[in-house]
């Protein structure tokens, strides 16, 4: 199983101190802590994609960039990329120049996203988003197998024997997951085209999601691919210290005041897929969506989730909350030293 680490980017004040950094300190930090993610041995960078709220990564592909330039191993995802409000074409080119300058490290996790006012600032009819999901994603693909591609459609207008360039390092494409779980479809259409799935694990227990799992296995074989290529990942947010109590203690103001933000987003905002959303409840979460406690209670912990749903790649988010730069690279310390390789080992 492959380790990633994941950051969606929020940006807030630190609970102990009052201190918020800016968008432009945010943004570096998190360059920083992807460059030490692969000082410290982590498979694979990912980040999220957010656009008009306290989530300040808006535009994956330029940070991407800008840690290719600082790192040389560490692959370079995003999660997710709201591939049905962007215009696939930009997408793929976007992608591309990032998996250039990186030489070969790109992933991509194609997302519906969950906010309906996304779609309506973007011009979009949010009961549309299925379709334009799809037909973009089918776009996505071709135009990344193929040159001189002729297209029409009925999202974006259309292609008369377009080749995009660059063309991508990693043939035929750089990989492409499905991000999604919160529906039947989007697990139906991994399985379909033969692309791997990433669930959205921090909105329900990973373990939720084992009946999908089987689903996405059983319909990916229907559908002719082989059995073997069939891959899956999930992420969770992580924070882990010597001892469990002093991880939730510690963790507590922070956790709290990330679950008060998404809580803020989340009232005054109408989701795509109504059952996306969470009890936002610190107890409950930590047996759940989070993973807090001692390495032994990590370990266990993700363990569980790759033994249950046949991980290919677990994706950890520890930066939340306003956790001050420090403790988030002393976390990701802890969690190389004492937690990967046991979750390495077998």
């Amino acid at each position: 199983m492959q380790l990633g680490l994941l950051s969606l980017g929020d940006c807030l004040d630190d609970p102990a101190t009052g201190l918020r950094p800016t968008p432009a300190e945010r943004h570096r930090a998190i360059v920083e802590e992807a460059v030490l993610a692969e000082t410290l041995g982590f498979d694979s960078v990912w980040l999220g994609e957010h656009h008009f709220c306290d989530y300040v990564l808006a535009s994956p592909p330029v940070l991407l960039a800008a840690i290719a330039a600082r790192t040389s191993r560490v692959r370079l995802g995003t999660g997710v990329t709201l591939l049905a409000n962007l215009d696939p074409v930009r997408v793929a080119e976007d992608y591309a120049t990032v998996d250039a300058i990186s030489d070969g490290r790109v992933e991509l996790v194609a997302g519906r996203g969950i906010l309906v006012d996304t779609y309506e600032a973007f011009g979009q009819k949010p009961d549309e988003s299925r379709e334009r999901y799809r037909e973009h994603l089918e776009l996505l693909l071709r135009l990344w197998r193929e040159t001189g591609v002729t297209w029409n459609g009925r999202f974006r207008a259309p292609l008369d024997a377009v080749t995009v360039e660059p063309r991508p390092v990693q043939k035929p494409h750089p990989p492409v997951w499905v991000g999604g779980g919160s529906s039947l479809h989007s697990v139906d259409l991994a399985a379909e085209l033969g692309l791997p799935l990433m669930l959205p694990s921090v909105l329900a227990p990973a373990l939720d999601f084992a009946p999908l799992v089987a689903r996405y296995r059983e319909r990916f074989a229907a559908a002719g691919h082989a059995p073997a290529a069939a891959r899956v990942g999930c992420c969770h947010h992580v924070h882990v210290r010597a001892s469990s109590q002093e991880a939730r203690e510690g963790w507590k103001p922070y956790y709290l005041n990330y679950l008060r933000f998404v809580d803020r987003v989340w009232s005054r905002r109408e989701l795509i897929h109504p059952r996306a959303k969470v009890e936002l409840d610190y107890d409950r979460l930590l047996t759940g969506v989070a993973v807090c406690g001692s390495p032994a209670e990590v370990v266990d912990r993700i363990a569980a989730a790759r033994e249950t749903l046949g991980l290919d790649v677990h994706l950890a988010m520890f930066d939340l909350g306003g956790l001050p730069p420090a403790e988030v690279a002393r976390t990701l310390e802890l969690y190389a030293d004492a937690v990967a390789p046991q979750l390495r080992a077998v």
